[in-house]
């Protein structure tokens, strides 16, 4: 069941090399029983779709062009940490701008 996770956690998930960010909020979550998420990845320049966080338990750069759908229900995780609002705010702002009109 997916509705114990929320939107900012990062995670490891089984079989996956690299941490995840779950971008998708918690109602996406829990009604859909999936998560949207990004990797976070070490070796990575900073702009502005690949955006730096650094958190007590990871430091490395969200990649927002690369969104992944995961069904929790299959594969095991485990959350290794969690990032503040703002910086949930400023990726999903990322994410979103891929998918504006202009």
């Amino acid at each position: 069941m997916v509705n114990n996770v929320s939107q900012g956690w990062i995670i490891k998930i089984e079989n996956i090399k690299y941490p995840v960010l779950i971008v998708s909020n918690d109602t996406f979550n829990s009604v859909s029983q999936q998560i949207v998420a990004c990797p976070i990845l070490s070796n990575i320049a900073a702009n502005a779709l690949h955006i730096k966080i650094d958190t007590a338990e990871i430091s490395g750069v969200v990649i927002c062009e690369q969104m992944r759908l995961f069904d929790l229900s299959v594969r095991g995780y485990k959350k290794i940490g969690e990032i503040k609002m703002d910086q949930i705010a400023n990726i999903t702002d990322a994410v979103q701008s891929i998918f504006d009109y202009f």
